[in-house]
């Protein structure tokens, strides 16, 4: 349940849904992963999704593929925590496995935008925490886009103009960051989440503690 072995006191708790969004090019991909690699713990959610695989994709790592006939089903069994449609194709979050890791105390990092962590928001607000990342300027979130080389001019400019969308909703996210340096970011958004790890709501087992230090003064 808990003890201290001689350091300090730890509880078992349940674990932390963290989602971190951003416009595309300001450093929620490279931010996610380096947590992936360096926190214990961690998980990425594997979203379900109605979009053919691409290669080199393996299905239950990347995404789990399903048909649309399929995704509307669970949609309507309330088998999802959050989905949208994007594209033409469907995504969602599914509740059962994401519960499961939260109750065992295991760490869930989400790559959704802001409706999905609206919805989040709606259902599991006890869990969540969210981080928005800000470019510095547009320039600079431009010429990241560019540097990628991943993308055409025109996807570019897309890509630019749902950013304006997306800052929108700023101001609906716990935490709000300008990534102006990627490694201070990360270190942020590392501190966040071991605040996050250790907050009162989650240590399920400190009113036992509590009360029994109560009962060692009522012993005196």
């Amino acid at each position: 349940m808990y003890g201290n072995g001689g350091g300090q006191m730890e509880f078992s708790r349940r674990g932390v849904m963290l989602v971190i969004a951003s416009p595309s090019g300001a450093g929620k991909s490279s931010i996610t992963r380096t947590l992936l690699a360096e926190q214990d713990n961690l998980t990425m959610s594997v979203s379900v999704t109605t979009r053919p695989m691409r290669d080199g994709e393996v299905d239950g790592k990347d995404y789990h593929f399903v048909s649309i006939e399929k995704f509307k089903a669970m949609r309507d069994a309330g088998e999802l925590l959050e989905w949208a449609r994007v594209h033409s194709n469907y995504y969602g979050t599914p509740v059962a496995d994401v519960d499961q890791r939260i109750e065992n105390g295991h760490d869930v990092v989400f790559d959704i935008d802001y409706q999905g962590t609206q919805q989040l928001y709606e259902k599991r607000r006890e869990h969540l925490v969210s981080v928005f990342l800000l470019p510095p300027s547009i320039p600079e979130l431009r010429a990241r886009l560019k540097g990628r080389a991943l993308d055409s001019d025109e996807v570019i400019a897309r890509r630019l103009q749902n950013a304006r969308t997306e800052m929108e909703h700023w101001a609906e996210y716990d935490y709000v960051l300008v990534n102006d340096d990627l490694a201070e970011t990360t270190r942020k958004v590392t501190g966040i989440l071991a605040a996050a790890r250790i907050a009162r709501t989650r240590q399920k087992d400190l009113s036992v503690f509590v009360k029994a230090l109560q009962e060692q003064i009522d012993e005196l």
